[in-house]
């Protein structure tokens, strides 16, 4: 029975007992009231008030005394629980003196509590440090790979990835999505993967070398080269055979150097058969000339005519190749962003090495990164010296690196005779083929791909010269993160969870499984207005995802949606997203298949989700997108775990928790909010005896929140 329906039967029980005594009194005062003369209404009246003042202090009284007595250890009992699931958690004083010495007492065991937990948990700590230790170097060596590295068990969860892999997997909005726990056969074929495990179990049983290797497209038209190799237990057999628990995958992204070695292909394919019919005139017309030497003039000519107009289109086809070659090296070598300082590190030792001049270096800016094919720039700045030192007779050379806000100034500085215009232009536009440096590109042509200019400059007053490269310049963020997908998240921490290799697919059913072996998807939304059904829209939503009991905020879902239609002011205060914002974002029809695929394979959780589920179900018609997920509400899970709080808002469930609210009204900071709760909620339904799907869905139906709908 509930503390309000003991309160109603309290205070029933308190007004029949006063119905009685009035009534017994009544009895009593009506004869001699009947009997006498005038005011015989006097006494029923005063009676009556009696009966309602006397009524009224006892609803008074029965409320307070049920306050104190009936709702007071019932929250006591709720924090009581709290404390049990976190015991750096303490109850608040309520109810009567001897209640809150009750409470007094029930922190007191708690702060014993956390103490021994404390001790115990840096026991823990001491003995995996070195497990820790392992894992973490291994994820840190992993995330900073240059190739794409995916680890996965045997249903094809992804254990763990790094920063590279989930730029090449995940396309952005629409995109494939990977992600701890989630299925790698969203993005390979499921066969092929299959067909190349099977190729590893069989080397592993005849005590070979097993790892195998293919090429396959993405969905989206990419070729993939795929290296797979198992992750083997020390147990032998089992349902991988040969003790195999799951298994690495690299791969590379080889689409443009496919396309090309395809070119180069062709045009080595063209040059060939461009020159037979060339060549094979050529050499008849020298035969016919050798044949007979006594040849009329007029016939001689005619044959050595041929000789020279193939010559020359044969020299043209090759000259044309060697340019396509050319433009083709260009695109070889891919940029780089690296410190300007180290690259003229770099540039001292090999310049003064294979030319034999001498390297000073200036005056170097060392907050300077450029990005540069390095490889290409240090045979120009080779060339260059060999040539001013061959031709000019330059001694020294001196390096200076400089910059601005956009570029960076990279000088090659000499003394020595001033050089024209015309020199400068020649060295500039010719191959580099000069002293031992041998390269078809020459130096603008090695700049353009650097995305840069060089030009020549002469300081009269110093009586020195530089040539001068401008190249563009990168942030040190920039060059040394990477891309970051969506907000302030790292490619490093998140990535991995090493206890997935002990989760199967197949060992439970949806209903039946443990809460805390499920991945959840927890999502909000920001929307026009509160009422679905009247035309109100989506204007945002964002996620994040719960893998093993641990929250990824690396792993998020966060957009913004046009509702084509207005957007009220009313709104716009709440969530403060202003109808500027919205302009050229995508439409719901866009978004939700998108946000479909980042919730696969998990259960929905939401706060209030009645209300978030009702605007995606009105537009399953329109999208053809159904979300038939499970989903959990954090709000019923809250009411089944503490009936007797008089408040479920997510703000009083955190604060109730323990959980900090950051990032409040917008769609992700909701959703993070409600992860965190959710995640401080499970052990306290393990407490209740709710620890599967189901069991937690049936003690959400049972509340009354239940019965709100939209």
């Amino acid at each position: 029975m509930t503390a309000a329906k003991k309160l109603a039967l309290a205070t029933l029980a308190a007004a029949l007992a006063i119905a009685i005594l009035l009534s017994a009194a009544a009895l009593i005062l009506l004869p001699a009231a009947s009997g006498g003369t005038g005011g015989a209404h006097d006494p029923i009246a005063a009676l009556v008030l009696v009966g309602m003042v006397a009524f009224a202090i006892a609803f008074v009284t029965l409320r307070e005394l049920h306050a104190q007595f009936v709702r007071a250890p019932l929250q006591l009992a709720d924090e009581a629980r709290v404390i049990v699931g976190d015991s750096a958690r303490r109850a608040r004083p309520v109810g009567s003196a001897e209640l809150r010495t009750v409470v007094a007492a029930l922190n007191a065991l708690a702060e014993r509590r956390e103490a021994l937990e404390r001790d115990v948990a840096a026991e823990i700590q001491r003995s995996q440090s070195a497990l820790e230790a392992d894992r973490n170097r291994l994820a840190a060596l992993v995330s900073e790979l240059r190739q794409s590295v995916v680890v996965c068990n045997l249903d094809g969860r992804i254990i763990l990835y790094n920063q590279r892999a989930r730029e090449e997997l995940s396309g952005g909005l629409g995109g494939e999505p990977i992600g701890l726990g989630r299925s790698l056969y969203a993005v390979f074929e499921r066969s092929l993967i299959a067909y190349a495990l099977e190729r590893v179990v069989r080397d592993l049983e005849r005590a070979e070398t097993a790892s195998a290797e293919f090429v396959t497209a993405t969905r989206d038209g990419r070729l993939l080269r795929g290296h797979l190799a198992p992750v083997a237990s020390q147990e032998t057999g089992g349902e991988g055979g040969a003790g195999v628990t799951g298994f690495v995958l690299l791969f590379d992204d080889i689409t443009a150097s496919f396309e090309t070695e395809g070119r180069r292909d062709a045009l080595i394919q063209t040059l060939t058969e461009g020159s037979r019919g060339p060549l094979g005139n050529i050499r008849a017309a020298a035969e016919m000339l050798a044949t007979y030497p006594d040849m009329g003039g007029q016939e001689r000519e005619r044959f050595l005519a041929v000789i020279r107009s193939e010559a020359e289109g044969l020299s043209a086809r090759v000259e044309q190749s060697a340019r396509e070659y050319a433009r083709e090296l260009t695109v070889r070598w891919p940029l780089e962003a690296m410190r300007g300082a180290d690259l003229l590190s770099v540039a001292v030792a090999r310049v003064a090495g294979r030319t034999g001049v001498p390297v000073k270096i200036e005056e170097v800016d060392e907050c300077v990164w450029l990005k540069v094919d390095s490889f290409s720039f240090l045979q120009v700045l080779c060339y260059l010296t060999r040539r001013l030192n061959d031709e000019y007779g330059v001694g020294e050379v001196r390096l200076a690196l400089s910059g601005d806000a956009d570029n960076a100034c990279l000088d090659l500085v000499f003394q020595g005779t001033a050089m024209s215009t015309e020199t400068v232009m020649n060295w500039e536009l010719e191959p580099m083929h000069h002293a031992g440096e041998d390269s078809p590109l020459s130096v603008r042509e090695v700049m353009q791909r650097c995305n840069g200019e060089v030009w020549y400059q002469r300081q009269r007053a110093s009586y020195r010269a530089a040539f001068r490269f401008l190249l563009p310049r990168v942030p040190p963020r920039e060059a040394q993160g990477g891309t970051i997908m969506t907000g302030e998240r790292g490619s490093r921490p998140e990535f991995y969870d090493f206890d997935l290799f002990r989760w199967s697919e197949r060992s439970h059913a949806l209903d039946d499984r443990p809460l805390a072996e499920l991945a959840f998807t927890v999502f909000d939304t920001e929307t026009t207005g509160l009422d679905p059904s009247a035309g109100d829209e989506i204007i945002q939503i964002g996620a994040t995802r719960i893998v093993n009991r641990r929250l990824l905020k690396q792993e998020v879902f966060d957009q913004l949606v046009d509702p084509r239609r207005s957007l009220p002011e009313a709104s716009v205060k709440i969530h403060g997203i202003t109808p500027e914002m919205l302009w050229g974002q995508p439409d719901i029809a866009t978004v939700l298949p998108a946000f479909r695929a980042f919730c696969a394979d998990t259960v929905l959780v939401a706060h209030n989700a009645a209300f978030d589920m009702r605007f995606l179900q009105l537009k399953e018609a329109a999208t053809g997108v159904v979300f038939d997920l499970p989903v959990l509400d954090t709000l019923l899970l809250s009411a089944a775990l503490h009936p007797n709080q008089e408040s479920h808002r997510l703000e009083a469930i955190a604060e109730r928790l323990g959980v900090d609210i950051i990032g409040r009204h917008t769609a992700l900071g909701d959703a993070i909010v409600t992860g965190e709760v959710f995640l401080k909620m499970l052990p306290l339904l393990a407490d209740k005896g709710i620890r599967t799907l189901r069991e937690a869905r049936e003690a959400a139906k049972k509340s009354y929140y239940a019965r709100i709908s939209y």
